[in-house]
Parts: C-alpha cells; structure tokens; sequence
C-alpha cells in the first residue's frame, strides 16, 4: 500500500495500521519524538503541509484492503494530527474518513485538536460500529500544558470533545502518554471516567522527567483505579519494564 502503512516498534502498541493526511505539526509538543523519528529540524516540523494526491493513494490503498478482506483498523495519525488548524481550510481528514465510511474499513482518530474535532462527529456518529474517537492527554496543570503543548487545545476543551463523542454513541479512548506528572495522569483518568471507554498508558521514554518517578506505584495505582471502574486499559511495554526495573531494584 502507498498511505496506509504498517506500523513499527512502540507505534504497533497502538495499531497495526496507521495513515498521515499532513506531514509536519503545528501544535509544537515539547516532548514530541516525531522530529528525531523522522530525521527533521523541530522548527521546520511545525510547518504542516498536505501530502501531494494523498486522497487518490488512500483510496487505491483502501481498494486495496478490499480486496485483500483486510478488516485491520487504521489510526489517524501517528506522525502528525488530523485535526490542526490548516484542517479547518483543507478537510482533508473529513474527506478520508467519507473514504474510509465508502469503503467499509474501519478507522479510528487519536487527535489534540479539541472541538475542532468535533465538526466531523455527523459522519462519525453515522458510522459508529467501525470508528473510535481518541484523544491525548498529559497534564492537568493549565501552566505546564501551555509550557509543552503550546499549539495544541487546552486539556479542557480535548474532554469537551470526548464528552460530546461519548453522547453521541462513538466510542472513545484516552492515550495516557507520555507521563509527566503521576499525579496528574490519576487525576486526568479520574476526571474522564465516565465518558472514555479505554485507556492506553506509556512513559516518556526520550526525555528525563523533572522528577524520578515510581513507576512501579504509578503502574499499580492505575490498574487498581481502571480495574475497578470496569475500564478497558492497555499498558504500554516500557511502562511495564519500567515497573519491573523498580521492582528489581527492591
């Protein structure tokens, strides 16, 4: 396939297949390792551009899937967002969600975009059995969120957007990485307990946190809250092997 594409390493944690509509971000993440990962300048990765004939190649790959009877979701997106702000002028993500829906594939959104988002929730709603609704969230603190996600939408307005989904039946999931602050994280899934479905947690892994953290405490304190609340969760493997390393070091 020419868009579509498998996905490698931490990324598979998440899903198998992966599609990009933009290169380059413009919410300017302080922690993002998209940068490194693609062997781009930072300052040049905040410039978010279209993919040249991106719609015709994800609909050949998508003819392509049919064929092939692959059922595998595809994740927008891993290496940008579906919903920044040149979104608002292009929609081009719009136009590959109406593809996908065409095509019978299914399809799920990971996005810090906020309500901006939310302007796609018609077709999402209309298609809810093979689409889920995920956003990120790292910080509960206003202060430090406008530090490391300054192009980003305020944590706030990212639960809005998953409130609304929640109400209107599309199934949605809350990426938990990359942990900052534990206290912020168990505070962040204690507040989103009653409209997210599923949680997915990783560490940050490329930078140093301000302060050590036991993740081994932290690794505990989540399960027992999501076991508890009946939530579907997955922990990601550093986050386990982090959790392992404080345990061997009793």
């Amino acid at each position: 396939m020419q868009v579509i594409y498998e996905t490698r390493g931490r990324a598979r944690e998440y899903a198998e297949l992966a599609f990009s509509a933009y290169t380059g971000c413009s919410h300017g993440c302080g922690y993002c390792f998209n940068p490194e990962a693609l062997h781009k300048d930072p300052v040049d990765y905040l410039s978010s551009l279209p993919r040249e004939g991106i719609l015709g190649k994800l609909e050949r790959d998508l003819q392509e899937m049919v064929r092939k009877r692959d059922l595998r979701e595809v994740l927008m997106s891993f290496s940008t967002d579906p919903y920044q702000p040149i979104e608002e002028d292009l929609h081009l993500t719009r136009e590959a969600i109406q593809l996908f829906m065409s095509y019978g594939r299914r399809f799920t959104i990971l996005t810090k975009g906020g309500l901006r988002s939310t302007r796609d929730f018609d077709l999402m709603r209309r298609y809810s059995v093979h689409c889920r609704y995920g956003t990120t969230l790292v910080f509960s603190d206003r202060e430090q969120e406008k530090i490391w996600e300054p192009g980003a939408a305020p944590t706030e307005e990212r639960t809005q957007a998953l409130v609304l989904a929640h109400q209107l039946g599309i199934p949605t999931w809350v990426s938990l990485e990359p942990v900052f602050d534990p206290k912020q994280t168990l505070d962040l899934i204690q507040w989103t307990l009653s409209f997210v479905d599923e949680y997915r947690i990783g560490i940050l892994n490329h930078l140093q946190t301000p302060e050590k953290i036991d993740y081994k405490v932290f690794l505990m304190d989540v399960t027992r809250i999501l076991t508890k609340s009946r939530k579907k969760f997955y922990i990601k493997r550093d986050l386990r092997l982090a959790a392992d390393c404080e345990v061997s070091k009793e």
